[in-house]
């Protein structure tokens, strides 16, 4: 894949991921707004309710101790009319005449001082009540014998009391006698209670409340024994407002838990959408680390293929000279040199044969189809062993390898062929990535029940990245030149999944510029 377009479809394939999760974040935070504002709509309303209900109510037990009294009681009542008024209409037709008349009289009625408080002086009041008549005179009358003592036709007469203009100057009354009244005298904590509950379980505000009363900023005492003002989280409106609409009361209503209640509504839905979203991050992640994988894969074969392109371009090269050297008639008969190129062109028959011996290994080590037998085998012999097969390399580079054989205990279960293959691996990892002259060490010693071997050498070390990555397949720390230091990368991910077959371990400590320390941990036999 193209790596512009293989940075796009990354780029676009964030770009919408990223577009999800805001689109999520989004419609939660408007949810949540949606239901804070309907909580505070909700809220308002039950403390409306609740206002306009305790005054009612305190109106209407005022008015029946007053409608009480007036029937009870027979005495200073004084009759008069208030108000009177009259309709007079004439049919041409019919010859019919209609005489609609209605007046309006007042009572008033005395009451003791006993019974309100003994504070006030006797207060008066009004009782009004009206009559009302309808004539018909089928023989037409006009306006000027109106005055004469006419019988009608028809008369219809009606009286009742006007309870609407009563109730109406009992609240007048009531408001101004009020004021004077102690707030708990007014309304108790219980019935505050019992309406504030009751209203809010009709609105669906099923949620603990705290509620109070206070009178001009300070606390009243009706109120819950846990009320405290947040204002946050607390609502309030006037309470027993005065005939001018003013009211020095506030009721106010608190919620402990109103976060909870309000974020309640979405838990369920913003579970899922969470849910959802995580799966979705999930498959963006797993697809994207599949291709950069991909990509890596491309990468490494590329590399792979040029690598060993060059591992056996070299030993192929010098055969190809060998062969036309011994074809010269002045060599052919020279047995030295023909020995000579022919030790030749064996090395670097061998040379390729390990390479592809090395691929074959690890494709036969991940299809579990290389067999390892295993048999107790002193470990020094094997590490011996693999210091006999690079030493000619060594002594080319004027190099030295020291043992410090310090392991009492050295049997171990192995595969001999296999494992020397692994310290050969790792001596020449050493050899090659040594600048200078090689300068190798191989430690052993035993911690409880394991075996350590250490293999230190002094070369060019590794960085960080380098020492989690190493033991991967076909990876190489690039060294400027690529092909300066010869390899595919397959040696050490041999090395590893053999220790590991042997149930050990293999780590790597480094130091960019002073060299590697290789250490391998195997079971020891008991």
């Amino acid at each position: 894949m193209n790596r512009v377009l293989f940075r796009l479809l990354v780029f676009l394939m964030s770009i919408s991921l990223i577009g999800i999760i805001l689109v999520q974040v989004y419609w939660f935070n408007s949810s949540l707004e949606n239901n804070q504002e309907q909580f505070k709509f909700h809220v308002k309303q039950v403390l409306g309710n609740v206002s306009a209900n305790i005054q009612e109510q305190e109106i209407l037990s005022f008015v029946d101790k007053i409608n009480q009294f007036k029937d009870s009681t027979g005495s200073d009542k004084v009759d008069a009319d208030f108000l009177e008024f009259g309709y007079y209409q004439r049919n041409s037709q019919t010859n019919e005449t209609i005489i609609y008349s209605n007046s309006i009289n007042s009572q008033d009625f005395t009451i003791s001082p006993s019974f309100f408080d003994k504070k006030f002086d006797s207060m008066k009041v009004k009782s009004f009540s009206a009559k009302r008549k309808t004539e018909i005179y089928h023989n037409g009358i006009d306006k000027s014998n109106l005055q004469n003592n006419l019988r009608p036709d028809l008369k219809i007469e009606k009286s009742g009391k006007l309870k609407v203009l009563d109730k109406l100057l009992y609240d007048i009354s009531f408001n101004d006698i009020a004021l004077t009244y102690p707030i708990q005298r007014r309304v108790s904590k219980e019935k505050l209670f019992e309406l504030l509950k009751r209203q809010l379980t009709e609105y669906g505000i099923n949620t603990p409340f705290e509620f109070g009363i206070y009178s001009n900023g300070l606390a009243t005492k009706v109120k819950s024994d846990k009320f405290k003002f947040n204002k946050n989280d607390t609502y309030s409106i006037p309470i027993f407002t005065d005939n001018d609409g003013r009211s020095q009361y506030q009721l106010l209503v608190s919620f402990p838990e109103k976060k909870k209640f309000i974020f309640s509504d979405l838990i369920g839905i913003a579970i899922l959408s969470l849910i959802f979203t995580l799966i979705i991050i999930i498959a963006y992640a797993n697809a994207l680390n599949q291709l950069f994988k991909q990509r890596q894969i491309s990468e490494i074969k590329t590399d792979f293929i040029n690598n060993m392109t060059h591992e056996f371009k070299t030993p192929i090269a010098t055969i190809n000279l060998a062969l036309d050297a011994i074809k010269n008639p002045k060599v052919i008969d020279d047995k030295e040199k023909v020995h000579r190129y022919l030790q030749m062109i064996r090395d670097e028959n061998k040379r390729m044969h390990a390479q592809v011996e090395n691929v074959l290994r690890i494709s036969k080590l991940e299809k579990r189809e290389l067999e390892i037998n295993k048999e107790a085998i002193d470990i020094n012999e094997i590490i011996s062993d693999a210091i006999e097969h690079v030493s000619l390399i060594v002594e080319d580079r004027e190099g030295v390898i020291d043992t410090h054989f310090s392991a009492t205990r050295t049997s171990v279960l192995l595969n001999d062929v296999h494992f020397t293959n692994v310290f050969v691996n790792i001596l020449d990892n050493a050899i090659k990535y040594s600048p200078d002259k090689p300068k190798i060490d191989i430690f052993t010693e035993n911690v409880k029940d394991f075996l350590v071997v250490k293999i230190k050498d002094c070369g060019a070390g590794m960085s960080k990245v380098a020492q989690k990555r190493i033991f991967e397949k076909f990876y190489r720390e690039h060294t400027g030149d690529l092909h300066n230091v010869k390899g595919h990368g397959l040696g050490l991910a041999y090395v590893k999944r053999i220790v590991e077959e042997h149930n050990g371990q293999i780590t790597v400590e480094s130091e960019k510029g002073k060299g590697s320390t290789f250490i391998i941990k195997l079971p020891l036999i008991n």
